[in-house]
């Protein structure tokens, strides 16, 4: 869906929907007030007798509005304008999106950002009014053909703005490029998105972007590097595993990387340590770490930020055979520390360590690592957060700050010395997991025995990266997150 810009007056403009925003019980947006003179005080009487719905994320659709040239308005809602806040903001956009999708539209015109709230600017509002757009625009289609009469993704939104707001609507289409790439990788089936087949989206995206350059390595350069950690993960599947290494080069030769690292574990049984066949099916989702970085790097290469980055995949299914690995096995990772196998479902931090070690070679400024890591943490935080753990104070609150800034927030989880002791082990270095209590720490706590020399830190996405039960497939997240902290550090 392309993001355009149109400052012509509201009622003038020729759509098939016009959008905008309004408050329960508020003063009316801009314009709203000029559709509401437009149509002879209308919206003023159906707000006032309920008619439109004001509540935070209800919506109204008008066909054939009065004094307006557009052929349906779509009213959002967005509340109390006391309760409104950023996320509540960006939760009735996307829903607005999802609206649109359903209707039988080809492009609207928006103007949803064009309202005063706890002191939000007009391009912050601007840019996550067209993000929500595009993120609820989102329809997968890649295995399904689609009827005539089905939903369909719009074409174009054209929104409310002049040139000097080009900057937001720019910034809004780079971010959702890369919520798109991480939402298809995210939703597509196992049988199709392979470690092979993340490999080839990877040569796809460094064809596709200047300053880019790809390396893979196959199984038998990581058994020369000594990755036994990860490769002992692979060893049951049909499917090789791939170390795929994507660097952006956006800034000065000399100036140290960004390293993210993610878990793309396509397909993730549980290995001999079987899952439940109710949670099995979901487990094509336990890429979605991978599915992030990618799209994240996918986000930074298209807004040409003034960065160096390099994202590491570890691509591997993790599967039950002959050959798979074992509970009780010891394993030695790249780092030369060695791990005891209790579970073979814990096997994201097990790929994730060896990545995390040839991730050094590369002087990282920050290494971020990202993973569907655990279920302990959508215990924890639920669909909402995501969990971050961090050996770097500075690393952490920067992280948090892109995620509010954007709205993919996360929350810091403890990474104290207590927690290490649940992974001690009379048999190896570490065991690879820590027991019922505290899961998502001792996981964190795993990682970052293999990260003490790096300035670190550790997303959880479990919860975050899709709703676990539900229809509507990968959210995309922490792109917004891990792209607006690329771009702040980009300056």
């Amino acid at each position: 869906m392309k993001l355009l810009r149109d400052n012509a007056p509201v009622c003038e403009i020729s759509s098939d929907c016009l959008v905008v925003a309004v408050l329960d019980g508020g003063p009316l947006s801009p314009s709203v007030e000029a559709i509401d003179e437009a149509g002879q005080g209308g919206i003023t009487e159906m707000l006032k007798s309920r008619d439109i719905a004001a509540g935070a994320g209800k919506t109204t659709m008008i066909h054939q509005p009065a004094g307006i040239a557009a052929k349906r308005l779509l009213l959002v809602g967005l509340g109390k304008v006391e309760k409104l806040t950023l996320a509540r903001f960006n939760d009735a956009c996307q829903k607005a999106g999802k609206v649109l999708r359903d209707h039988p539209i080809k492009s609207c015109h928006a103007s949803l950002h064009d309202i005063e709230f706890g002191g939000a600017n007009e391009h912050a509002l601007l840019r996550q009014s067209a993000l929500a757009l595009h993120n609820g625009n989102y329809l997968y289609t890649v295995t399904k053909q689609l009827k005539e009469e089905a939903p369909a993704p719009l074409e174009h939104v054209t929104l409310l703005a002049g040139p000097e707001l080009q900057d937001a609507i720019d910034q809004a289409q780079g971010y959702a490029a890369g919520f798109e790439k991480a939402k298809m990788l995210g939703d597509l089936p196992p049988n199709i998105c392979t470690p092979a087949y993340l490999a080839q989206e990877a040569a796809a995206i460094a064809k596709a972007h200047d300053r880019v350059e790809l390396e893979i390595l196959e199984e038998s350069r990581m058994a020369e590097l000594g990755m036994d950690a990860l490769l002992g993960v692979s060893r049951g599947s049909a499917h090789d595993a791939r170390l795929i290494v994507l660097h952006y080069r956006g800034a000065d030769e000399n100036e140290k990387p960004v390293a993210l690292v993610g878990k793309g574990i396509t397909f993730d049984s549980g290995g001999l340590s079987l899952k439940s066949g109710e949670n099995m099916m979901q487990m094509k989702y336990d890429m979605c770490g991978a599915a992030g970085v990618i799209g994240a790097f996918v986000a930074c290469a298209k807004l040409g930020l003034n960065i160096n980055v390099v994202c590491i995949v570890a691509a591997v299914e993790n599967m039950p055979d002959g050959d798979a690995y074992r509970p009780g096995d010891v394993l030695t990772s790249m780092s030369g520390k060695t791990i005891e196998v209790l579970n073979t479902d814990a096997e994201g931090r097990l790929v994730l360590c060896d990545a995390l070690t040839y991730s050094e070679r590369f002087e990282p400024r920050f290494v971020i690592d990202v993973a569907t890591l655990t279920g302990a943490c959508v215990v924890a935080l639920g669909h909402h957060a995501s969990g971050l753990m961090s050996n770097d104070d500075e690393l952490a609150d920067a992280l948090l700050a892109a995620g509010d800034t954007i709205v993919d927030r996360a929350w810091r989880l403890p990474l104290w010395d207590e927690y290490q002791t649940q992974l001690d082990t009379p048999f190896a270095d570490m065991k690879n997991v820590g027991g019922m209590s505290a899961g998502v720490l001792t996981a964190g706590c795993f990682l970052s025995r293999f990260a003490e020399d790096l300035r670190w830190a550790h997303l959880d996405v479990a919860g975050s990266a899709w709703k676990w039960g539900g229809n509507d497939g990968a959210s995309g997240r922490p792109v917004g997150l891990l792209t607006q902290f690329l771009a702040d550090q980009a300056g």
